[in-house]
């Protein structure tokens, strides 16, 4: 899973979820499932962006696929941000396998 975190002037907001929801397009052709961008009740102006990808390789892949164009869309996407997002990526925790003497 990867998460972005965006904080973003109050009176943008509208410019802003279109935009991200453009940049919705590009994450998902390269790979994104499950795409969304949340709003934090407790933190006005704070948005998270969420998506999954099959792998790490596979997200590592989405970041060699950018073409220009996908570079503007990011950077009009990045524009509203008040300070710069923060990426956060989480691997999926799986059950520890069991040894045969357990």
């Amino acid at each position: 899973m990867v998460m972005v975190e965006y904080k973003i002037d109050p009176d943008k907001a509208e410019q802003f979820l279109q935009a991200i929801h453009k940049y919705q397009r590009v994450r998902r052709r390269d790979g994104a499932t499950r795409w969304g961008i949340f709003y934090d009740t407790e933190f006005p102006g704070r948005y998270v962006e969420s998506f999954l990808v099959d792998s790490w390789a596979e997200h590592q892949r989405q970041h060699h696929r950018f073409t220009v164009a996908d570079r503007a869309i990011e950077n009009h996407v990045f524009s509203f941000a008040t300070e710069p997002a923060e990426t956060r990526h989480l691997i999926y925790a799986r059950t520890p396998k069991r040894s045969a003497s357990t």
